[in-house]
């Protein structure tokens, strides 16, 4: 039995096309990635890319080589992605861009990597571009890669945990207690959440690996996301399964709708918290200027 419904892809593709934030106080959307290494945060944004440019491409280096260093590297969990980036994706003709931007940071790990006050900061909209995660000691406002007075562009506007399907049986029960505190941490900002789960092709069960159409099939990928929920907290409606683009050299349609119908509820959710913190600006300013 079918425990969800496909969308139809050229739907998806339109309403993708004619996506504006609601608010005019924000320029894009800010989605922030966080994750284990080697989840597939850095094939995620890729995967986006790939369908919105109609072709495999790769602006996101998903081991970044070239910015690595191989003793912090080590003593972060062996993650690749040290510095803080923005990633937007091209709409069309060179220097247009989709209305969102993608960040991804150092990953997540049991006993290092990222630091929860370096979380913190990025979604406070603190941290620069180019910033060097450091596992040992969190950024302060003494750095230059500090931003002490950060606009709406800078604040993340949504929190999106990227994470293997099969995290639940191979994941250290320390990973989870972060991520828990990363969802508190998210919450007190009122930032949404949502979770992905990736690698459903390598890691699920035969019926998925034979035919990704058989996802909203699958009762081992519907136990997955039942266990992450009970787990973590996340509501079932916002744990999306897919599949990232890596060893492709064309786009197909079965990748692609499940990677759109994860994007569409990211983008549903931060348009909704721009919609709510624009609304309660203005109430706080008509407020004040009732006092006067």
């Amino acid at each position: 039995m079918q425990w969800r419904n496909y969308r139809k892809i050229k739907d998806e593709l339109e309403w993708l096309e004619s996506f504006r934030p609601q608010s005019d106080n924000v320029k894009h959307l800010r989605v922030l990635l966080c994750g284990p290494c080697g989840s597939g945060k850095s094939s995620f944004i890729n995967s986006v890319d790939s369908i919105c440019q109609k072709r495999i491409t790769g602006p996101a280096d998903a081991n970044n080589a070239q910015e690595a260093d191989p003793e912090l590297a080590k003593t972060a969990g062996q993650s690749y992605t040290l510095k803080y980036k923005t990633h937007r994706i091209q709409k069309g003709t060179p220097g247009q861009y989709y209305p969102f931007v993608f960040n991804d940071v150092m990953g997540l790990e049991s006993t290092n990597g990222i630091l929860l006050e370096d979380i913190e900061l990025t979604m406070k909209g603190h941290v620069k571009d180019n910033y060097k995660f450091d596992p040992k000691t969190p950024l302060d406002d003494s750095n230059d890669c500090y931003i002490n007075n950060p606009t709406p562009d800078d604040k993340a506007h949504i929190l999106v945990f990227v994470l293997a399907v099969d995290i639940i049986h191979v994941a250290d029960p320390r990973m989870f207690m972060k991520m828990t505190e990363i969802r508190l941490a998210a919450r007190d900002l009122d930032i949404p959440q949502i979770a992905i789960l990736t690698k459903i092709d390598e890691k699920s069960c035969h019926l998925v690996k034979k035919d990704l159409k058989n996802v909203y099939s699958s009762t081992n990928i519907k136990n997955a996301m039942e266990k992450l929920s009970n787990t973590v907290g996340f509501p079932l409606n916002c744990i999306f399964p897919l599949k990232n683009y890596h060893g492709e050299i064309e786009l197909k349609d079965e990748v692609d709708m499940l990677i759109l119908t994860a994007l569409r509820k990211i983008l549903d959710l931060a348009n909704d918290r721009v919609n709510a913190t624009g609304v309660a600006a203005a109430n706080q300013t008509a407020n004040n200027v009732n006092r006067t």
